[in-house]
């Protein structure tokens, strides 16, 4: 409880911060304060489960790991923003308040065990994230990307808000606890809107993590959006997305299976095509990497395809690679397209002679995301095809095999321009906090790809 009172009082102090224009304060502040809910975060781990109001939110291992997740993951991404926010606005203050007010939506959808704060925990962080998408003002492409989502994300929530009113009139409750025990003491009787609201709710989660067929918003949003936003919707609102739809299915709903299992595997086989297929045919590096963030929705959705005991570790450990390799990627891009003025995979022409650090952390980060053994994104594959055989889903496991073939063809893309494609002998200047996150997010990648136990059996 005390990291999400932390992580709610800082963005008020950071406004004051900047209405005395103590804008060099604003970083350092932040970051000792998310440093201090982490803290506080671990060390709660081990500890029985703390209900807070109520029960509506309950504190285990499972939130306390997910939002460390969270917490280091926006770490990383604020220390990119040194300098990055000042070229865009004057007002710098206001982006590291929504992005933690947003963080503090996050924490409580990781936590929460009633449906009332799941959805509140969504509104929070949705409505910040709203804001960001279109906080330039002058940009028409972050306006667009602020409407389409504000217009889409209204949308899914009205599914998600019925879902959840029909459920509370077939079970008489929100509590997730009170809703598995009415499950298993109905299990003949339950009553037709009851699966309705399952379905809706669904529905209102897949748009959240960008899984197809409600994941066009996605690629405009990704792409209008300041492109440190789009790395934090990428990692962790993502993150959030997936570790709220695994505690509500696996806690409540995980008795009738067989009923949404079904509809669930269609709309991974769906996301993993249509995410890795459309980012074949991109020519900018940030539409791919939004396409291709779809197409890891795909397979996080494989833990709850194949719900079981590991599932949870397994969501963690794909979630930690992702996120990784994905900072690494926008962190990249961003100064390369600062260089070069595009953001197309021309962009990345001999980077490896103009900045070898660059291309290997780029090149690690790829490599991750493809699935190569030895770093973290191939741990995290393995352990959800794993998790997939376990439960007999033989044939989406083929399809998934087929699908990590497609995107190396696009993640090699880039490789293959940093060190084969000849260019202009041009600097590419790396700030000391970027050299940092960086080394720090490459050498994790390795590390956890050689010892996955680092991660793997946390929770």
């Amino acid at each position: 409880m005390n990291t999400l009172i932390i992580i709610s009082v800082l963005p008020i102090i950071i406004l004051y911060l900047g209405l005395y224009k103590a804008k060099k304060a604003l970083l350092p502040v932040t970051i000792i304060g998310l440093l201090t809910a982490l803290g506080f975060a671990c060390a709660q781990w081990g500890n029985e489960p703390a209900p807070t109001f109520s029960g509506m939110l309950q504190f285990n291992n499972f939130s306390i790991a997910f939002s460390a997740l969270t917490i280091v993951s926006t770490i990383l991404i604020l220390l990119l923003s040194k300098d990055y926010f000042e070229r865009i606005s004057d007002h710098v203050a206001e982006y590291y308040a929504v992005i933690l007010f947003s963080l503090a939506g996050v924490i409580v959808m990781l936590s929460y065990h009633n449906l009332t704060m799941l959805f509140i925990g969504i509104e929070i962080m949705s409505v910040s994230l709203y804001i960001l998408a279109g906080i330039k003002k002058n940009d028409f492409a972050s306006n667009e990307a602020a409407l389409k989502y504000f217009l889409m994300g209204a949308f899914s929530t009205g599914f998600l808000l019925f879902g959840i009113a029909l459920i509370y009139g077939a079970s008489g409750s929100f509590d997730l606890t009170d809703i598995r025990n009415w499950i298993l003491m109905n299990p003949r009787h339950i009553d037709p809107l009851f699966y309705t609201g399952i379905l809706l709710m669904i529905v209102g989660l897949c748009f959240k993590i960008g899984a197809a067929p409600f994941h066009f918003w996605t690629p405009d949003v990704y792409e209008g959006s300041p492109t440190l936003i789009t790395a934090f919707m990428s990692t962790v609102v993502k993150t959030a997305g997936i570790a709220a739809f695994l505690r509500l299915f696996s806690t409540c709903f995980n008795p009738i299976s067989s009923f949404w299992v079904p509809t669930l595997l269609i709309i991974t086989m769906l996301t993993l095509f249509i995410g890795n297929i459309t980012a074949l045919y991109q020519q900018s590096f940030k539409r791919m990497l939004a396409f291709s963030s779809i197409s890891h929705a795909g397979y996080l959705l494989f833990a709850i395809v194949a719900l079981n005991s590991s599932s949870a570790n397994a969501v963690l450990t794909y979630a930690t690679a992702y996120s990784i390799a994905s900072i690494i990627a926008f962190g990249v891009l961003i100064l390369v397209r600062q260089q070069a003025g595009t953001d197309n995979f021309t962009a990345f022409d001999g980077l490896a002679k103009k900045n070898p650090f660059l291309a290997f952390t780029l090149t690690v980060a790829m490599l991750s995301l493809a699935g190569i053994p030895l770093t973290a994104g191939f741990i995290g594959k393995f352990f959800m095809f794993s998790g997939a055989l376990s439960q007999y889903q033989v044939a989406l496991v083929i399809i998934a095999v087929i699908n990590a073939i497609i995107s190396i063809y696009y993640y090699f893309r880039v490789i293959v321009a940093m060190y084969f494609n000849a260019a202009e002998p041009a600097e590419v200047a790396v700030p000391p906090y970027y050299t940092f996150v960086l080394g720090f997010s490459a050498l994790a990648t390795i590390v956890i790809g050689v010892y996955p136990v680092l991660v793997s059996g946390l929770i």
